[in-house]
């Protein structure tokens, strides 16, 4: 239906046979159709496949609310949002009103006032799915009047009585009526909003100033909340728990090429006038160091390691290879293993970590890169392969690295390694000398890690010998 094309008084919708659904049979509607498409529900959510959409198709299919369960960084606000997706283009509503009304059936008294003097000539105003979204992070200091009404001394001071319903400034949630309201973190609501908002979903009977109003609203109300808070007594009212039809429990990615996926969609991208390449292996170390870091019993993983800070870690490691390139006058940007050291101050704040000494994070952290590159190497290579290259080491073989080494001075260091360039083939690092610098250093502390070569530090460059 073209802007032209829709009805813009009462009497015009009537006449054009369109009827209005509840949200929830709308999102259903656009589901199934969606479904039935093939269409990717929730694009840009990776790792939920089998896990956690089913589990939200068939709470939509079922008409339920639905809480999110989850840690930080485990795409819960995202999926919220995506869901005004099954929410039609546009819907009509009553014009000058201060709530999103029905034009057939006006909840508020200011609404059946409009339809009432008016008629079939009421005015209607066309609002897209993005407007009929609404949402409140949860706070201690929130009140009733933020998310369903007060009362308006204005309109009091106009001459109406309190006992007047157009007394009311609505809140955030009637505001929403007709469309999707999410409540991130909703264990941080204190009880007696909470109790104002099991109202709202169940009784639709809710005291302002101790003045009673009805409010049938038409809303799918959403939640999000960490596990530990939302299981804990006390936390949230059992009545609120009870109005939730579903609860949804998220998680961190389970396979790796699903880190991967997110870090390769979510990162801010190196200016345009640089080639950049990163290896598959350079990828498979950032998203393993968070990982090792979800397991690691120095973290706390009552808080949890969040993709973002795979994401994070991700762009450091770029960076550090971006000003190497800028610094050697390289056009071509491949990050190296002795670019890792540069993402500990990115994981620093995105971690907690377990009661430890002042200072001691840092090694944490060192060893949990050092974990991720040694499970990374042994996933590509069985030592046996590279026999040949321990063995010239220990003829008196030394390379010398650095984060800021050329690229070009690598192809030197590696003819002086024998049998080191079929296992660089191996890793596909042959189309440049930057491509081939890091596979070389991929090697090095692979081997080095796995007690085959020795390391010392020199000044600001790595040595690598028998």
């Amino acid at each position: 239906m073209t802007t032209l094309e829709r009805p813009r008084t009462v009497g015009e919708l009537k006449t054009s046979g369109y009827q209005v659904l509840p949200v929830r049979e709308e999102m259903r509607k656009n589901l199934i159709a969606k479904m039935r498409a093939g269409e990717d529900l929730f694009p840009g959510i990776y790792g939920y496949e089998e896990t956690v959409i089913p589990h939200i198709v068939n709470a939509i299919l079922a008409g339920q609310d639905i809480i999110f369960l989850g840690e930080r960084g485990q795409a819960k606000s995202r999926i919220i949002r995506s869901l005004t997706s099954l929410l039609d283009e546009e819907i009509p509503v009553l014009a000058g009103c201060e709530i999103p009304e029905n034009p057939f059936h006006p909840i508020t008294q200011a609404g059946r006032d409009v339809v009432a003097g008016k008629g079939d000539a009421a005015e209607l105003e066309w609002i897209s799915r993005d407007q009929r979204y609404g949402e409140k992070l949860a706070t201690p200091d929130i009140t009733i009047a933020d998310l369903i009404g007060e009362v308006d001394p204005i309109k009091v001071a106009e001459g109406r009585y309190l006992s007047d319903e157009l007394t009311i400034h609505y809140g955030l949630i009637p505001r929403t009526n007709r469309g999707v309201f999410c409540i991130n973190e909703l264990p941080d609501l204190a009880e007696r909003i909470q109790v104002g908002l099991l109202n709202i979903m169940e009784e639709r009977d809710v005291q302002i100033r101790g003045y009673r109003i009805r409010l049938p609203l038409d809303v799918f109300i959403v939640a999000s909340a960490n596990p530990e808070d939302y299981t804990n007594r006390g936390r949230i009212i059992t009545p609120l728990k009870d109005r939730y039809g579903a609860q949804v429990r998220t998680h961190y990615p389970t396979k790796i090429e699903h880190e991967i996926g997110i870090m390769d969609a979510e990162h801010h991208p190196v200016p345009a006038d640089f080639n950049v390449v990163v290896p598959a292996y350079m990828k498979e170390v950032i998203a393993e160091i968070s990982r090792l870091a979800r397991r690691s019993p120095d973290v706390n993983q009552r808080s949890g390691v969040s993709v973002r800070a795979s994401i994070a870690n991700y762009e450091s490691m770029l960076a550090n290879a971006l000003r190497r390139a800028i610094l050697t006058g390289e056009d071509v940007v491949v990050p190296r293993v002795s670019d890792l050291p540069y993402v500990i101050p990115a994981i620093s704040g995105k971690v907690e970590f377990e009661t430890v000494e002042e200072g001691r994070e840092d090694q944490i952290i060192d060893k949990l890169i050092q974990g991720a590159v040694v499970a990374v190497f042994n996933r590509y290579f069985n030592l046996g392969e590279l026999e040949q290259v321990v063995n010239r080491f220990k003829a008196g073989v030394a390379v010398e690295v650095g984060d800021m080494t050329p690229s070009a001075e690598y192809d030197s260091l590696a003819r002086q390694v024998e049998g080191i360039f079929p296992a660089i083939e191996k890793l596909g690092a042959t189309k440049s000398s930057a491509e081939e610098a890091s596979a070389v250093e991929f090697l090095l502390e692979g081997l080095h890690l796995n007690k085959r070569l020795n390391k010392d530090k020199v000044g600001g460059k790595t040595q690598y010998r028998g």
